[in-house]
């Protein structure tokens, strides 16, 4: 268990989801209050030991972040890649985390969970446990069968790759992001009004992602709302304006981001995205757990 970006807000919320993961599974801290610098959960230098260290340690077979916030991207000049190659281990978070989800799986060939963090496993239920533990122990499940809604019809096969749309777009046009083309890009966010996720969702387009991708699904968006004495567009318009007319499948409402009941998603591992009008589903097509 590290802390790559920001530290629990309430520390009593904390304690209760690491006791609910000791019920699981054995635990080790690599973090502990006191160690705060401002928003991060430690100077940038004890963050990164921390995840060497979890990583250089054979038995480790799961790094969980405590939560996000911020604070992944000051990691990625930092990391060891040459060392993180030498022992691929399961990278469980959200959020801020997607950075590390994207950087590892381009660096280093590193699948991921996008999952929930420590702070959330006090509060979470079997609705989002039960689907977690299934992937963390090597299930390749259906996801989004009575969830997703289509858009644009098709099949496509790819890596699947995403996560938020804030952080992944912060990427792009660095040495950290992965190579988009033939992925099936998931998106989600929070808190940003619709003419942010326009701007980000323009980003992608002039950078040439959401050409090179082969499908698309789009998770749970609660924009924030935009100021009262300025027109707006709907988050539906703006979803409309870049995907409805795109030559691969495109699906939305996937249970997948910042609201809990949620899903969890495999990051780096091949799925087959199948959206018709009258059914949709997203089919992992490979473990994320290492032989």
């Amino acid at each position: 268990m590290v802390a790559p970006a920001s530290a629990p807000r309430d520390l009593d919320r904390y304690q209760a989801g690491l006791a609910q993961l000791r019920s699981h599974y054995e635990v080790r801290t690599a973090w502990t209050s006191g160690q705060e610098r401002g928003y991060l959960a430690a100077p940038d230098s004890a963050r990164t030991a921390a995840l060497h260290e979890a990583i250089r340690d054979a038995d480790i077979r799961a790094i969980i972040c405590v939560r996000g916030g911020y604070g992944c991207l000051r990691l990625l000049p930092h990391l060891d890649w040459t060392l993180a190659r030498t022992h691929p281990t399961l990278l469980v978070g959200y959020s801020d985390v997607t950075a590390l989800h994207l950087a590892f799986y381009a660096r280093a060939e590193w699948t991921g969970l996008s999952g929930p963090v420590v702070t959330e496993w006090g509060d979470i239920d079997a609705e989002t446990t039960e689907p977690f533990r299934a992937l963390a122990e090597g299930e390749t499940p259906t996801l989004g069968s009575n969830a997703l809604s289509p858009l644009c019809s098709g099949t496509a096969t790819g890596p699947l790759l995403g996560g938020n749309l804030s952080v992944l777009t912060r990427l792009v046009g660095t040495p950290y992001a992965p190579d988009w083309e033939g992925a099936l890009l998931v998106l989600e966010d929070v808190a940003e009004a619709p003419y942010r996720i326009d701007r980000m969702f323009a980003h992608l387009q002039h950078a040439g992602v959401l050409d090179a991708v082969s499908g698309v699904i789009l998770g749970t968006f609660r924009p924030g709302e935009p100021p009262t004495d300025r027109p707006t567009l709907s988050l539906d318009t703006v979803i409309s304006d870049y995907f409805e007319d795109r030559p691969y499948p495109v699906a939305t409402g996937l249970p997948y981001g910042h609201l809990l009941p949620r899903c969890s998603l495999p990051i780096g591992v091949p799925a087959a995205l199948n959206v018709e009008e009258d059914t949709s589903h997203l089919q992992v097509l490979q473990s994320i757990v290492a032989e």
